[in-house]
């Protein structure tokens, strides 16, 4: 018999991805909000990744008496201090697009050199299952890199294609021109599921 995860996200990309990276079986089907009747946003109001993956977990959890899985990620630029960090989704303004995100944040940097331009997308994974009482658990992953100094390749999706992974030299590939195979390797995503997928296989998932 199968088991419902639901998956605090209503983006069919993201859920699509987690059933992909956290790869628990035929056994567990990933469902979204929508896919449950549940209507409605949380207001993610932390200041901290874990905060927010926190606030989403369990206003998601608690509506539909689901174990769920929440993630919050964000792109962390050194020469912005940090930012745009959990405005990540909202750099640009609170309808942006990635498209508005980007253009932004090129703009910021101007023509810093590549060693002024280091960054690194974090993710949190948090679950709670609200049967059993206890607390929510957090799993995390990071993703070095820099950012380009131009968009260059159409895959993925938020800032992939600006952001060049650690490893590639100045003007090298951008996440945006990786497979997915190669994304889900060393992405920040990855790294929180693959932590993720371990704990819960442990708990019999």
């Amino acid at each position: 018999m199968s088991r419902r995860l639901l998956v605090a996200s209503r983006s069919r990309h993201k859920v699509a991805e987690l059933h992909d990276l956290l790869d628990l079986g035929d056994e567990v089907v990933l469902v979204s909000p929508d896919d449950v009747g549940i209507e409605g946003e949380p207001v993610e109001d932390a200041d901290t990744f874990e905060g927010n993956a926190e606030i989403k977990v369990r206003y998601y959890a608690e509506r539909s008496g689901l174990p769920t899985l929440a993630d919050d990620s964000g792109l962390e630029v050194d020469a912005l201090d940090g930012g745009p960090g959990v405005q990540t989704k909202r750099y640009a303004g609170p309808q942006a697009t990635d498209e508005d995100n980007n253009s932004k944040l090129l703009a910021e940097l101007g023509e810093l050199p590549p060693e002024e331009r280091g960054a690194r997308y974090q993710c949190v994974l948090a679950f709670w299952d609200p049967r059993g009482g206890s607390e929510p658990v957090f799993r995390s992953g990071v993703f070095e890199g820099r950012i380009a100094t131009e968009r260059r390749g159409t895959g993925g999706f938020g800032y992939d294609p600006i952001f060049e992974p650690e490893g590639e030299a100045p003007g090298g590939r951008t996440v945006g021109q990786m497979s997915s195979h190669e994304k889900h390797a060393l992405s920040h995503r990855g790294k929180a599921a693959r932590a993720m997928a371990d704990y819960l296989e442990g708990e019999g998932w």
